[in-house]
Formats: C-alpha cells, structure tokens, sequence
C-alpha cells in the first residue's frame, strides 16, 4: 500500500509542477491573469487533497474527504 501512495504523491507533485509552469506561461507570454490564477490554485490543489485522504484515520474519512 506505500507503494502505491508513493506513485500517488509523486504524479500528484509532477502534476503541480506542470501547473505552476503553465501558470507562468499564461501570465507572462499571453497575459492571462484571472484564468491563469484559478489554474493555479486548482491544479496544486490536487496535491493536497491527495496528501489529505492519505492521512486520513479511517476508510470513511477517506471518502468524505474526495466529496
């Protein structure tokens, strides 16, 4: 099962990244802001919401907390 929340975390991370520079491609090369910062905030989301159910202390709160 730690193997499978390592790949987990580490696709979540690699997701991230790829976010954050495609954030900084929209808000310098096309001068999208608004768009560009909802990406932002929801695609490093995913990361921690990943991270959150992890942690969580029973099969219950795992599924209540990907409502």
């Amino acid at each position: 099962m730690s193997e499978r929340r390592n790949v987990l975390k580490d696709k979540s991370f690699s997701f991230a990244i790829r976010i954050i520079n495609l954030y900084k491609y929209l808000s310098t090369a096309k001068n999208e802001f608004i768009l560009s910062k909802q990406l932002l905030r929801s695609g490093t989301a995913v990361g921690a919401l990943v991270r959150e159910a992890q942690n969580a202390e029973s099969k219950a709160d795992s599924f209540i907390n990907w409502l």
